[in-house]
């Protein structure tokens, strides 16, 4: 039977004969050797697929590695798997799998006395013997099982144990830090680099999940069906009023002028700094609003990758001289012709935004670059303040899975791109690689440098979000090359509660940006 097959390395469709009764998996063992890196899991006319399945006639097969978002999830299931297995079979505990931190997962295992050291040598052994025994990961249902344990991990897996070779295990705070290589480097353990900061984020939130008695998702799927989601999204809404209020208290005790905001996409940027606005204007300050993108170099001068295509979310892609020689001029409280850049033209304009401020304007700064250093590197840092802002999401499936915050910022962007930029699902998903690569450079290296971080997440949100997500991605074409990761994304929607009303949702909130009815306008 005749199917086209696409790898990474070829780039283009190939027909190819295959025997009936083919694997994916076999098929991936013929092309493994021309690829750098392993295979993990096919993609069948569109649609992720394990590798323990056969090949049927006339259908398009990629095969594909963990740099695909959808395969290093499988790996990252794979490994979750094995981890809690070994666990199990060390000590005899469960694990709670926590948050995504240090290029791995924060995890506890559920004792009464921390765990050690060489506690954690074993477990890591054990792990290394089961990948080299390489067992496979059977589907029983919805459930996997491995070796007699049997778990639900909402997700496929790669075929067995023996694909789960990259990790490293250590001891970290009152826990246990499982790592993996990041995707863009599949074969690379990356440098251990402690994110304490973003740690202690998510350690308050998960304090927060607890109080409120939402940790898991069943926790929130039951207070819908309750009724009363209206108490938890405005508990919820409180939450991020008080670490604004504590953040703007901060600002102007510390006297700071120039506060800087940075965070991945649809992190909530926008509202976030037009609500701290308001915060600090309670402390008689009265903060001007800019971003960076009006000092974007001139098309012309702006730098470009190896296919000719600009790099407009590098740093250098900024006319860094102006902007530290306007910033410093209005510290010094000189008047200055800010441009204003003009993105059809792609050109900045002067002379229609002549600032002055006073010493109790401080200027709130957004863009992707505000906590790289050598963006303000000319300015004293005596004037800044920076905030890291992000939905470090503490709600968890279960004990074992962790809700994937990549998945869920991009639900908020499509949501918004399709109210507020025309967008079609298909484009802003297409789009969403791309945009989580510029994420890697310039920003999630930073957050450790940041004086606050603002945990933007909210726990009702896909519960929210999904009455609007849904038809969005049902509207996929099922020809378009994004139907099969909309899909995958119907599939994580169909595990949560619909809120239907949105009413009670306040109108500063950052779901206002991506949902409409912001106090703020169209942001």
């Amino acid at each position: 039977m005749n199917i086209k097959i696409k790898t990474e390395r070829e780039g283009q469709w190939t027909e190819i004969s295959v025997a009936e009764g083919t694997t994916l998996k076999a098929l991936a063992d013929i092309y493994q050797k021309e690829l750098p890196y392993r295979i993990i899991l096919a993609r069948v006319n569109g649609f992720v697929t394990e590798l323990t399945e056969q090949v049927t006639e006339g259908t398009d097969v990629e095969l594909i590695d963990r740099r695909d978002h959808s395969a290093d999830l499988a790996y990252q299931r794979g490994l979750s798997m094995v981890y809690v297995h070994a666990v199990r079979r060390v000590m005899n505990k469960d694990v709670l799998i926590d948050y995504s931190i240090n290029k791995g997962f924060f995890t506890r295992i559920l004792q009464d006395e921390e765990v050690t050291g060489e506690q954690v040598e074993l477990i890591e052994k054990e792990m290394r013997n089961i990948v080299d025994r390489d067992a496979a990961f059977e589907r029983d249902g919805r459930e996997y099982v491995l070796e007699g344990y049997h778990d639900c991990y909402f997700g496929i897996m790669p075929p067995s144990t023996g694909y789960i070779r990259e990790f490293a295990l250590m001891k970290y705070r009152d826990g246990v830090l499982l790592r993996y290589p990041d995707c863009s480097k599949p074969d690379e353990m990356t440098p251990y680099d402690d994110q304490y900061k973003l740690q202690a984020a998510f350690d308050e939130a998960h304090e927060w999940g607890r109080l409120m008695k939402a940790e898991f998702l069943d926790d929130v799927n039951e207070t819908v069906r309750k009724g009363e989601a209206g108490i938890l999204i405005l508990m919820a809404e409180a939450f991020h009023e008080k670490k604004l209020a504590e953040t703007a208290e901060k600002i102007a005790a510390g006297g700071k002028r120039i506060i800087l905001v940075a965070g991945p996409s649809s992190s909530g940027k926008t509202t976030f700094s037009r609500r701290l606005s308001v915060q600090l204007r309670v402390h008689g300050l009265r903060p001007i609003y800019m971003g960076t993108d009006d000092y974007f170099l001139d098309r012309e001068n702006a730098p470009r990758d190896e296919k000719g295509e600009y790099r407009f979310e590098d740093l250098d892609a900024l006319d860094l001289d102006l902007f530290n020689r306007d910033i410093n001029n209005l510290l010094a409280g000189e008047m200055v012709d800010m441009p204003v850049f003009d993105f059809i033209e792609g050109k900045k304009k002067f002379g229609t935004r002549l600032t002055k401020i006073e010493k109790d304007q401080p200027i709130i700064i957004e863009g992707i670059h505000a906590l790289n250093e050598k963006l303000t590197e000319h300015i004293s840092p005596d004037e800044l303040f920076r905030i890291y802002i992000c939905p470090l999401i503490h709600l968890n499936m279960n004990g074992h899975v962790r809700i994937p915050t990549a998945d869920a910022r991009l639900i908020r962007r499509m949501v918004r791109d399709y109210k507020y930029r025309a967008h079609s699902p298909s484009k802003t998903i297409k789009g969403w690689s791309k945009v989580r690569e510029g994420e890697s450079r310039n920003i999630f290296p930073y957050s450790n440098s940041a004086d606050v971080i603002f945990n933007s997440a909210l726990v009702y949100e896909q519960c929210l979000l999904k009455k609007y997500a849904v038809p969005l991605l049902e509207s996929v074409d099922k020809d378009d090359e994004m139907r099969g990761r909309a899909e995958e994304l119907l599939q994580f929607l169909e595990n949560f509660e619909t809120i239907e009303e949105d009413n009670c949702v306040l109108n500063n909130s950052i779901m206002r940006e991506f949902i409409g009815g912001s106090v703020f306008g169209d942001l």
